[in-house]
């Protein structure tokens, strides 16, 4: 993939960047959607903390996970100020996929905590 990679000039563009990504199997790219210090809930029951932590944990999903992933559908952001809460209704029936986001210097967005769910509750 190239090294030039779209932004997210929104928060809401996070979801659809990151099934874009995944569905490439583009762990890099898909790591370059979280802040430096992002945290993540994910591997079920423990946290990620950091970028390149998390990009480790995603290329390992990504061999294992189905693709393609769906678009999911937004719920309302909330926003305030530079930090926005975003959440997606799981087409796999979980709960819910809730992320908070930050606007950086340049104007886009990077997740800075990620509560993803899994099919099954895994």
């Amino acid at each position: 993939m190239t090294d030039i990679r779209e932004g997210a000039a929104e928060p809401e563009d996070l979801a659809r960047l990151f099934v874009e990504r995944a569905n490439a199997r583009d762990a890099d790219g898909l790591a370059a959607l979280y802040a430096p210090d992002a945290v993540m809930a994910y591997p079920p029951g423990s946290s990620t903390v950091g970028r390149e932590a998390i990009r480790a944990v995603l290329a390992e999903m990504l061999e294992h996970v189905p693709l393609p992933f769906p678009v999911e559908e937004p719920l309302p952001t909330v926003r305030h100020g530079d930090l926005a809460l975003t959440s997606t209704r799981p087409s796999d029936g979980t709960g819910g996929r809730v992320q908070v986001a930050r606007r950086q210097p340049d104007g886009t967005w990077l997740r800075i905590i990620d509560r993803p769910e899994v099919p099954g509750g895994q």
